[in-house]
């Protein structure tokens, strides 16, 4: 199965390059995945094409301000993205310009550039442009007090005082991710309520995104791409609650492509904690998602593999050009999709 199979036409000008002034206002597009029939509606709508009974599941990863600038003791300038939490203590970094292990960087604050009393030392050089690092106080601390929300690269900008809020979900609590579990990003308070309020069921559970997700396949092979692994847990009322709807008849939808991997590796392993790897593309069996809720995803992506798998890309590839075509906005603070 070739990388190259899953593309898509993506002009530049349908890339949402911020969000929504108001949250919850994009379009929804709702896919069929037995029929491939396509229907365009809005995202504060979902409650529609939802059954009482249905339960939902949202990722609760609390995003940090993973990036940071630095200079190394002549004052060139580095970039460094602190990598999510694993079960210890954050210690792995991406960055940008040449390194060597025994650097000792100081950290800039990310208001006024100006250095702080605060250093990361590089240990070890992984390759692949990651490293281990040491720091002056424990990196999370480090990043929430200097650091930058860690947009898209494709964004091309630097985080606004606006990115702060909106680059996160209305519920995050658990502080780990190096990235947003975009899906969720359009979900507010108010639709959340009338999900509740027709017998829609909720719960949560944690996976904090890598980076890792959203880097290039640099194999022509699907087979050959080896995934990022990122920390996760399910709490045990989520699984009752999944339990009970299964029983019950009723559809566990999944909001993103985080939870859904989640869900499908304990189905898989049997596992409610610890490191999630698992690489969905076409051919997976899906043994707990009935239904998607997730963001477009750029092409020859892995997430967007994820969505192949669940949906057909034969029903996939035409949605897609259907929402190019007729102005839905993509990728992470774009338009949705729920495949169902």
């Amino acid at each position: 199965m070739l990388v190259s199979d899953y593309n898509y036409n993506l002009p530049d000008e349908c890339i949402a390059k911020e969000p929504p002034k108001t949250r919850g206002t994009t379009r929804l597009l709702v896919l069929d995945k037995n029929n491939g029939n396509i229907t365009d509606s809005r995202y504060a709508k979902l409650a529609d094409f939802l059954e009482p009974g249905d339960l939902v599941i949202l990722n609760d990863t609390r995003v940090m301000r993973a990036r940071l600038f630095a200079k190394l003791p002549n004052d060139h300038p580095r970039e460094l993205v602190v990598l999510e939490k694993h079960k210890s203590d954050l210690n792995s970094v991406m960055y940008h310009g040449k390194l060597r292990a025994g650097d000792i960087l100081t950290i800039l604050d990310k208001r006024d550039g100006e250095k702080t009393e605060d250093t990361v030392t590089i240990r070890e050089i992984l390759g692949n442009g990651t490293a281990t690092v040491s720091s002056s106080r424990p990196l999370v601390d480090i990043v929430e007090d200097h650091g930058s929300v860690p947009l898209p690269p494709y964004l091309h900008r630097d985080a606004t005082p606006e990115d702060i809020k909106r680059y996160q979900t209305v519920w995050a609590k658990q502080l780990g991710s190096a990235a947003a579990p975009t899906a969720s990003l359009n979900m507010t308070n108010q639709l959340m309520d009338e999900l509740k309020e027709k017998g829609i069921d909720i719960k949560y559970l944690t996976l904090h995104v890598g980076l890792g997700t959203f880097l290039p396949i640099r194999s022509d092979k699907v087979e050959e791409h080896h995934m990022h692994s990122e920390w996760f847990h399910i709490p045990e009322e989520t699984l009752k609650a999944i339990e009970e709807t299964k029983k019950a008849g009723h559809k566990v939808v999944a909001v993103g492509t985080t939870v859904t991997r989640t869900l499908e590796f304990y189905a898989k392993t049997g596992k409610t904690e610890g490191e999630d790897d698992i690489f969905i593309y076409p051919g997976f069996k899906f043994q707990i998602v009935d239904a998607l809720l997730t963001n477009f995803h750029a092409p020859k992506s892995t997430v967007l593999m994820l969505a192949s798998a669940f949906a057909g890309w034969e029903n996939l590839k035409p949605a897609y050009d259907h929402a190019v075509e007729s102005g839905y906005k993509l990728l992470s603070y774009g338009d949705s999709m729920l495949i169902k």
